[in-house]
């Protein structure tokens, strides 16, 4: 999972920080006008949506998926907010609430974040054929050589701990696995190698 550190140096991409900004005065003017929430936490909130997503897969979030929702919108939030309202978490229940009608414009701005901070057009690894079985060899040699903070996003949109990535053993629900495909492609990371030998890592 992101650190605050990490989401500071991301949105200082000129790019990123614009396509923020415009995205968070469209989101406070038509859901939440009077929440006050930084640059920085509202991109922590653009960071949470896919797992926001996964979490609604099967059509709403169970307790136990909302109280880890909540401590990964902590985890990320600038200067920490453990005695006080945390404004990531209390802005994710207006995401929550309408989160179909904003999904689309949040993973538009996740792709160009991906593709300008991991400089994917750079990116040389070797191709992988879907229809074969994963060779666990291969997989941890593509995720080694992948730029780190690709390997950092899918870990943190996609997993609970980072340290699992190179596990080959993931457990997941038929709706939360067929919603991660989905939001894969949204993101583009569809076509990339790491990302499909990624999924077939779980059963």
């Amino acid at each position: 999972m992101f650190t605050e550190y990490e989401i500071e140096s991301m949105i200082e991409y000129p790019e990123v920080k614009a396509a923020t900004v415009a995205l968070k005065k469209e989101f406070l003017k038509t859901e939440a006008p009077y929440l006050e929430i930084s640059d920085e936490d509202f991109f922590s909130l653009i960071i949470m949506t896919p797992t926001i997503g996964i979490a609604m897969a099967d059509g709403k979030i169970s307790l136990f998926e909302e109280m880890a929702l909540n401590k990964k919108a902590r985890k990320l939030s600038k200067g920490g907010y453990f005695m006080k309202k945390d404004p990531v978490v209390y802005a994710m229940k207006f995401l929550i609430k309408n989160y179909y009608n904003w999904q689309d414009k949040i993973f538009d701005v996740l792709k160009m974040t991906i593709k300008v901070t991991c400089g994917l057009d750079t990116m040389n690894l070797k191709p992988f054929d879907e229809s074969q079985e994963l060779n666990y060899h291969d997989y941890r040699e593509a995720v080694l050589h992948s730029p780190y903070l690709l390997i950092r996003f899918i870990a943190s949109f996609f997993l609970e701990n980072d340290e699992d990535i190179i596990n080959k053993n993931h457990k997941i629900g038929k709706s939360e696995y067929e919603r991660m495909l989905l939001i894969g492609e949204k993101l583009e990371l569809n076509h990339m190698s790491v990302f499909k030998m990624f999924c077939k890592t779980f059963k």
